[in-house]
């Protein structure tokens, strides 16, 4: 059973993008992961491939996967920009991505190339309304 639109967390701090994709600053990197409307569409989480550190990609350029019980999607690359962690214990256990998308269940942290490209990505408010179309 799915939640309401109304009931998906999405928190003002960070960026989306239409691929449910989120980014937030954190220091002099951006973390990043999937959108609590992400994982609920998903389902149980059981298998995420993960990027490398030190693998560059450009925006909208898959990084990964994610599988769940329904279905296997693509991670796209919010921004440009290269990969300098990745959450391992998220692949250890892929179902945090249900249990704590926006805090335990980053998956990856980016050194971003320009950091401009951010504002053009959607705000909580306007990601929102992308959902309600």
């Amino acid at each position: 059973m799915h939640k309401k639109l109304e009931e998906i967390l999405l928190p003002d701090d960070r960026r989306y993008t239409d691929e449910h994709i989120w980014l937030k600053k954190d220091g002099n990197s951006y973390l990043s992961g999937i959108s609590d409307f992400a994982q609920d569409q998903l389902g149980e989480v059981v298998y995420i491939d993960l990027p490398s550190v030190g693998d560059e990609f450009d925006a909208g350029v898959p990084y990964g996967e994610v599988e769940s019980i329904k279905s296997v999607n693509k991670l796209f690359t919010p921004v440009k920009g290269k990969i300098i962690d990745v959450n391992a214990a998220v692949g250890d256990a892929p179902a945090t991505l249900n249990e704590s998308p926006y805090e335990k269940g980053w998956i990856v942290r980016f050194e971003v190339a320009n950091e401009a490209d951010i504002e053009g990505l959607l705000t909580a408010d306007a990601y929102r309304a992308f959902l309600n179309k």
